[in-house]
């Protein structure tokens, strides 16, 4: 194992911005020092002089070969980790799903069947529960002591993943118990349902219309229904994918009352709209996704609450389908459009973007993609900064550089960009995880198999 010394750089992690040396060994973060005051030898120098020294990102969602409406996520683990690892995100959190009259057990397995050995990077494993049951529900205690310590729920897609409100009561009351964290998908899937099915009746069968019948407020009352039977459960919340205002004042609310209520948004809703859903020629189902792109007067709501803790977590929900042949099986029905959009690639740039645009703060930024999701999710310290004792799970990040977000150019396996021609300030240049160098100087130097599975604690904001 090579030892490797950074020198020269901005560190920024969630508490500080210093400019220090780092050293590493062993695949750890070993020191940190002033610039020079320490005469460390290494294998390897980097000079990081002019740039910043960021902890890898860390991305707690992702849907790599997710089945989704008769197809399949077009990211396997490998080439989706591969991707991650361009955009400066060293560890995915990916969601293995529990087939209906199955164990959970067996969804675990069947999802380190599709990642064991594949990744470029490292992963966890969240847990989607489609059939909540007394034996499922006994099955959760020992996921969470083996590292599977949080469990998706929906309250959306009927007869494929929805839970009743007895269903998800019973799952918070033993998440309650045993330390697990709830993850809900928040929208009121039979009401949307319904409107899915009069909007088919009347011809509007465009992708824009996927977005209309998924109203914010159907994501709100879900919201506000899933915090209260947290409540009554006693048991803690982390809502997923949020994009709507009224769902985050919902949120906002119940924080303020103190409750261990959670959010998480991502790059989509912040960057995007119903104006691209709307774009002609069926181009808007690259854009479909579940929540769906809201108005653009919600983004600013969105970022409030990053600035103010009432969201805590920007995430990627990648889960991407190729325009040719997957969303085109939704043409003349956008209930037939596969859900979801790639951006696992393009999180940790867009979010620096919006340091460059007074949007957040550059600590900030490293806190709602690096430090906090690896709180949430049990991943922290290991992960999430630069500190001794840590991965050496460590970005080289050039603040100076422009980019243009393209389909040419991107490492996912998908045929669009949801960000095509947008130019970005700042790009990664170096990635090293667990002291790997995979990207080199704009160079993947990574192999499939590098990754390893991360077993995750309980979540660092309770107790």
């Amino acid at each position: 194992m090579t030892r490797t010394l950074i020198t020269g750089g901005l560190v920024i992690t969630a508490a500080d911005e210093v400019h220090a040396d780092v050293l590493i060994e062993h695949g750890r973060v070993v020191a940190l020092a002033a610039p020079g005051s320490q005469q460390w030898t290494a294998d390897r120098v980097i000079d990081a002089s002019q740039k910043y020294v960021i902890p890898g990102g860390v991305d707690a969602h992702t849907h790599m070969e997710l089945p989704f409406g008769g197809t399949f996520a077009s990211d396997t683990f490998e080439t989706g980790t591969r991707a991650a690892a361009w955009g400066g995100t060293t560890t995915i959190v990916d969601f293995a799903v529990q087939s209906k009259g199955e164990s959970l057990q067996a969804g675990l397995n069947a999802w380190h069947e599709k990642a064991d050995g594949k990744c470029a990077i490292d992963y966890a494993f969240h847990m989607i529960m489609s059939d909540v049951n007394e034996a499922t529900l006994r099955e959760m205690p020992k996921l969470v002591e083996h590292g599977v310590s949080s469990f998706k729920l929906f309250m959306a897609y009927p007869g494929v993943f929805l839970s009743d409100d007895g269903q998800i009561l019973r799952a918070m009351q033993v998440a309650g118990e045993t330390g697990g964290l709830i993850m809900m998908h928040a929208e009121n899937g039979l009401a949307i349902d319904v409107l899915v099915e009069q909007a088919l009746a009347r011809g509007e069968t465009d992708p824009r219309f996927h977005g209309e019948v998924r109203k914010a407020l159907l994501e709100a009352e879900a919201t506000h229904r899933a915090i209260q039977l947290a409540r009554v459960a006693g048991s803690p919340l982390y809502v997923v994918h949020v994009s709507a205002q009224e769902a985050v004042a919902e949120l906002a609310a119940a924080r303020d009352m103190g409750l261990p209520v959670f959010g998480e948004t991502c790059p989509q809703y912040l960057f995007l709209s119903t104006d691209n859903l709307a774009e002609p020629d069926f181009e808007g189902a690259k854009y479909v996704c579940s929540t769906p792109l809201r108005p653009k007067e919600h983004q600013a709501a969105l970022w409030r609450g990053l600035r103010t803790n009432d969201l805590q977590v920007v995430s990627t929900d990648h889960c991407p389908f190729c325009f040719a042949g997957q969303k085109e099986l939704g043409r003349g029905d956008f209930s037939k459009i596969p859900n979801g959009l790639p951006g696992v690639e393009n999180r940790m740039d867009l979010l620096h973007q919006a340091v460059v645009d007074g949007q957040i703060s550059r600590r900030r930024w490293i806190e709602i993609a690096c430090a906090t999701p690896a709180r949430m999710f049990g991943l922290y310290p290991q992960k999430g900064t630069i500190a001794p004792g840590a991965d050496a799970d460590v970005v080289i990040y050039d603040p100076h550089a422009t980019q243009t977000l393209s389909a040419a150019t991107h490492h996912m396996n998908v045929d669009y960009s949801a960000y095509e021609g947008k130019t970005i300030t700042g790009q990664v240049e170096t990635v090293l995880s667990r002291g790997e160098v995979v990207i080199d100087q704009r160079k993947y130097v990574g192999h499939a198999g590098h990754g390893t599975f991360v077993p995750r604690s309980i979540c660092q904001y309770l107790g």
